[in-house]
């Protein structure tokens, strides 16, 4: 699973995005320094999108493990360790994992983390209890994310956690002006996902037979749009 010629694509163009052109600004973002007032409300955003999905985590932890899929700058890997999980963080930017790892150093927490660079499919990094993967399946089409899911459960023994950009009318329009630009000049496309058509492969596919999706949450603010799923185990 999560290993069709597609995601294999878009999962080299990512890496090399935000290893190499986006560090700095995502480590802007995710810091407490100050911002402009578009890359602010990204912030609040993805802060309230934080707090939905670790609402969806038991707040006791300990003794159970998680696998942070998409890392980045580990700040969701920080709060379920606080929590007493033992957190396996991957992403697939070295600068970011580097980033991520020296600032969880200065932090206490009960729990631990342990940083990896490299794909979350990495079959080395085990079972989990619960899989979170926050912004880190945006760019991947709707086949691509249900297959990307089936991977996660195989390993998941109680829940996955992701997120996708809902499809709107404005979503697919700034989807679509997106393409006009010369390939140097853009970041990854969003891949908007309608919830229904999502649902529908998600019920479909083999690798997720049994698995529930009890939880969803859209939020929004100002240039941040995303959409909260959960899928608990049978």
């Amino acid at each position: 699973m999560g290993t069709t010629a597609t995601y294999l694509k878009k999962r080299s163009e990512l890496e090399t995005y935000f290893d190499r052109t986006a560090a700095e600004a995502w480590a802007k973002l995710t810091s407490d320094a100050p911002v402009s007032g578009i890359r602010a409300t990204v912030r609040a955003g993805r802060d309230a999108m934080r707090d939905t999905l670790l609402s969806w985590l038991p707040e006791d932890m300990a003794g159970l493990t998680l696998l942070d899929a998409g890392c980045g700058a580990g700040q969701l890997a920080v709060e379920a360790a606080r929590r007493g999980a033992h957190v396996i963080a991957v992403d697939l930017s070295g600068t970011l994992v580097e980033l991520a790892r020296e600032r969880a150093s200065e932090l206490p927490m009960s729990g631990s983390i342990e940083f990896h660079v490299g794909d979350a499919f990495d079959p080395a990094l085990g079972e989990v209890d619960h899989i979170v993967a926050m912004d880190s399946v945006i760019h991947y089409s709707a086949d691509d994310i249900a297959d990307i899911l089936a991977g996660f459960a195989a390993r998941a023994r109680r829940s996955v956690a992701f997120t996708f950009a809902p499809r709107t009318p404005l979503l697919t329009a700034m989807h679509t002006a997106g393409k006009l630009f010369p390939k140097s000049d853009r970041s990854p496309a969003i891949q908007p996902v309608s919830e229904k058509g999502l649902r529908r492969r998600i019920s479909a596919h083999d690798g997720l037979q049994g698995w529930a999706a009890p939880r969803t949450q859209t939020i929004k603010s100002g240039f941040y749009f995303s959409q909260a799923m959960e899928l608990t185990a049978p």
